[in-house]
């Protein structure tokens, strides 16, 4: 007797092992949340995709949608290392955020190896959906031709005519400060030159003296997060602003104005995609966020929340998480919802969506709290972004 019980225990035990776990939509969240980025997007993206989860009903096609996270400290082998292990072990089907250029265009390669969906948010150089480009790879919210069109554009047009680019010493500053810089020269306006620092500098003194020694009216900040909140304190340091230079945040969010104080930040003119400020939409996104972190979301949480829901909706109208539907699906839907209305999806994967063009108020126009921007103009998609046919792409030749 003992013998035929011990025998159904180890046939019951080999049948449940043998069951295959409960299928699952997993999507992770790959990005910064300790460094120079940390609240560019950081922790706050994740929470924002846990909204859009619970926003679109916590489950799709019958299976539960898992959140998974990660921090790859702006290390493009961790990066791959991490996306790799997801991939090929967890099971996940979709990665996005990507902060960082390097790190996003490691991981599109992966992913293009492995036939694997992601979907770049924080990084922003336009060679995502440019010669890099992947037939699996999509980039939402923003990128450094935008920036360029936005920031670079106005500030020309309105008498900035020449610049000097403080850029950051990887591919985002370099992509960031060519497409600004062709902007500006298709304009009319000159580059004077330019000076690179390591990325989580501390220390701009030098580079600083010489964009000041330069003369241009303009200093293009061609870095983000930390790197650029740094730049402004230490060019306030140096008197450059009351000397009459004038300081573009070519990659400036609401995170990083925050973190300045509109007292250090006023004036400066910045291109974003969202601002929780523009519309009943747009109000209703970042008051919820606001509820659950005690903080507004930059265009970089949101757009991570546009992405997931859209990704969720792609898998939906699929009726399979199979890469080559989903992707098929991803470039048909329009994209609307709280952070973009209207918004499309190139051949290349480039969401096309309108950005703004805001100036920093000065203290005395807050009226309350996170009333920082006042909307100068809006960007239209169609100029901001460049159709896919130009970008570069060869998936579009």
């Amino acid at each position: 007797m003992k013998s035929k019980l011990l025998a159904a225990a180890v046939a019951a035990f080999c049948v449940s092992t043998a069951l295959p776990a409960a299928a699952q939509v997993k999507i992770g969240i790959l990005n910064d949340q300790s460094g120079v980025y940390a609240d560019y997007g950081g922790k706050g993206s994740v929470e924002i995709a846990k909204m859009a989860v619970e926003d679109f009903g916590g489950e799709v096609l019958g299976q539960k949608i898992e959140i998974v996270q990660a921090d790859h400290q702006n290390k493009p082998d961790l990066a791959v290392s991490i996306a790799r292990k997801w991939y090929e072990v967890e099971g996940v089907d979709m990665i996005t955020e990507l902060t960082t250029s390097s790190v996003a265009l490691a991981v599109q390669d992966l992913s293009k190896q492995m036939k694997k969906i992601d979907i770049v948010v924080g990084a922003a150089s336009s060679r995502i959906t440019g010669d890099a480009c992947s037939p699996y790879g999509f980039h939402w919210a923003f990128d450094t031709h935008a920036l360029g069109v936005g920031t670079g554009g106005a500030l020309t047009e309105a008498g900035g005519n020449t610049w000097f680019f403080l850029t950051a010493d990887y591919a985002f500053g370099y992509s960031l400060e060519e497409d600004t810089g062709n902007i500006v020269k298709s304009k009319g306006g000159k580059v004077l030159g330019s000076v690179r620092h390591p990325l989580n500098s501390s220390d701009f003194a030098s580079f600083l003296l010489q964009a000041q020694n330069s003369k241009a009216k303009v200093i293009g900040l061609a870095n983000a997060g930390l790197d650029t909140t740094n730049s402004v304190k230490q060019a306030a340091e140096f008197g450059i602003v009351a000397g009459g230079q004038k300081l573009a945040g070519l990659l400036l969010t609401l995170a990083e104005v925050h973190g300045l104080g509109l007292q250090a930040a006023q004036g400066l003119v910045l291109t974003e995609g969202y601002y929780w400020d523009l519309n009943d939409k747009t109000r209703d996104l970042g008051q919820r966020f606001f509820k659950r972190t005690g903080r507004m979301p930059n265009m970089i949480q949101a757009g991570t929340y546009s992405a997931v829901l859209q990704y969720l909706k792609a898998v939906k109208a699929a009726g399979t998480k199979d890469t080559e539907a989903v992707t098929k699906k991803l470039k048909e839907l329009p994209v609307n919802d709280d952070f973009a209305q209207g918004g499309k999806v190139l051949a290349n994967g480039r969401m096309v969506h309108d950005l703004y063009l805001f100036e920093v108020k000065k203290p005395s126009e807050s009226k309350k709290p996170w009333d920082y921007y006042k909307l100068i103009s809006t960007v239209p998609g169609d100029k901001a972004f460049p159709a896919a046919k130009d970008s570069g792409c060869p998936l579009t030749k």
